[in-house]
């Protein structure tokens, strides 16, 4: 749409109706402005910009709209907020900025009825079905609205963001704004993360099935509290002393996340991943020999625990694990299996179940035989007899508390830094689970961890059923192996 011919830049526009309200634009807020007009003007549609809380960022974007519609009355602005009230607010503060700014009192429409609280309409040349500027809350019903600027002001928030589930309602309900933004519309996205999976991520979480950053094509601003030198970003504000009092108050993880702009988990979360030991050797057996090592440590026992699941939420998973002669843990491998179809899921499970014990050289497997796994050992003996390969298989029912046993089994290795987890892991949704989950965890995606819990649980010698084709005995650290050798010394 076409502009007002000699519209004055964004950052004067925004001193003026400071200096009109007897404030002053703090040089933050300055930089802010020039940056959304040098993207404006250069023709960038999808703009992010991420600023630490309270740092004025709505307010300022608020006189951005004001400013749009001053430049371009025919635009057609909305704004989508993670609650209705926080988008109104918005628009009732723009709809003030039009009344008083000494530059926009012109905008003001002859017939109040399009002067409404959360939805207004200015004096403009075009007759449009939509209002210039509209308020919704993310859980309204966008369907039929039509924009040409959707500007949206902290869509992630808790309420939205704090499970694997709300994020994902989240990514669809922000899918839509492509059916209802005007060719050539733009996009801008005002925020700070709440998650470790945040939209606002600049790399994908490939765990989440994310090939690419959700935002990957947005030009991005980010304003952190402290920048690399350790200066404040709002001096006059938030001296460097305030802001570590303001760090020991939030804690760690909110001020990181809220205020550096670094996503993690803003809940404090109980098992902290930085205290894993992250590796990608892969198993190196040696059959003359029956030795199994990782990146050249010698493995002297292996647990493997499969938390079976056939339909619903549940996820069905493996999870494998090895212990070296330090008594150290390798999570080597962590599996959801596929659930197949209708026709044989169980079937299909138990083949690549068998596949994987193989590959693994996994001597021994428990299986959770509560509800449908009470079946699962007899049919996953009998697909590794007809397959031939040597793995005992035992079930064993689970009755104590899921959370106590995650707790029990992780805090102490992980505190010690004895927990080595394999790069295949970080793809699946087990590093995610850790990171959400605390010991008051209730209804949360954790099957994952459960299984590793419940794997690394039964980490001590075993004496194993006899009902197997045979058993691999390279975890027995007592046998002594010669090997012959062509060679003289």
């Amino acid at each position: 749409m076409k502009l007002i011919e000699h519209p004055i830049a964004f950052r004067l526009f925004l001193i003026a109706w400071n200096q009109a309200q007897g404030m002053t634009s703090p040089k933050v807020h300055r930089d802010m402005a020039d940056w959304l007009h040098a993207r404006w003007e250069s023709g960038d549609r999808r703009l992010l910009l991420m600023a630490f809380r309270s740092c004025g960022k709505s307010s300022v974007v608020g006189v951005f709209a004001a400013w749009l519609l001053y430049a371009c009355p025919d635009l057609r602005i909305l704004v989508l907020a993670a609650e209705g009230s926080l988008a109104r607010k918005m628009v009732r503060n723009v709809r003030k900025i039009i009344e008083k700014h000494p530059l926009t009192g012109h905008l003001v429409p002859a017939n109040a009825e399009q002067w409404a609280g959360e939805r207004f309409t200015v004096a403009r040349r075009l007759e449009l079905r939509d209002p210039s500027m509209a308020a919704r809350g993310m859980d309204a019903n966008i369907t039929g609205t039509r924009a040409d600027v959707i500007i949206c002001d902290d869509v992630e928030v808790p309420k939205t963001a704090a499970t694997a589930d709300k994020r994902e309602a989240l990514r669809e309900k922000l899918d839509e704004l492509n059916f209802i933004l005007a060719p050539g519309g733009t996009i801008v996205f005002t925020g700070t993360p709440h998650s470790w999976y945040t939209i606002y991520a600049n790399e994908a979480r490939v765990e989440i099935g994310e090939a690419e950053p959700y935002l990957k094509d947005y030009t991005r601003y980010e304003v952190p509290i402290l920048d690399a030198e350790g200066r404040s970003a709002w001096p006059e504000r938030y001296s460097v002393e305030e802001i570590e009092t303001l760090r020991q108050r939030a804690g760690p993880n909110r001020f990181t996340s809220q205020m550096m702009l670094i996503p993690v988990n803003v809940e404090e979360g109980h098992l902290d991943i930085a205290l894993l030991r992250r590796y990608s050797a892969e198993i190196d057996y040696t059959k003359e020999l029956d030795r199994l090592e990782i990146g050249g440590r010698r493995m002297v026992d292996c647990c493997a625990f499969w938390d079976p699941a056939l339909a619903g939420r549940d996820a069905s998973v493996v999870a494998i694990a090895f212990i070296s002669e330090d008594h150290d843990i390798w999570l080597h491998r962590v599996v959801y299996l596929r659930k197949g179809s209708n026709v044989d899921p169980l079937g299909n499970q138990v083949g690549q179940l068998a596949l994987l014990l193989q590959m693994n050289h996994v001597p021994l497997l428990t299986v959770e035989t509560n509800g449908i796994g009470a079946t699962l050992p007899k049919l996953l003996r009998k697909e590794l007899g007809e397959r031939n390969i040597p793995c005992v298989v035992m079930g064993r029912p689970t009755t104590d508390n899921k959370n106590t046993r995650i707790q029990e089994a992780l805090d102490t290795v992980m505190a010690a830094g004895m927990l080595h987890v394999h790069e295949q892991v970080y793809s699946t949704a087990f590093i995610r689970e850790m990171q959400e989950w605390t010991p008051k965890s209730t209804g949360g995606r954790d099957d994952g961890l459960d299984a590793v819990a419940s794997a690394l649980r039964m980490r001590q010698p075993r004496v194993a059923p006899g009902k197997a084709v045979g058993r691999r005995t390279w975890q027995d650290s007592s046998k002594m192996q010669t090997a012959k050798t062509e060679f003289e010394v």
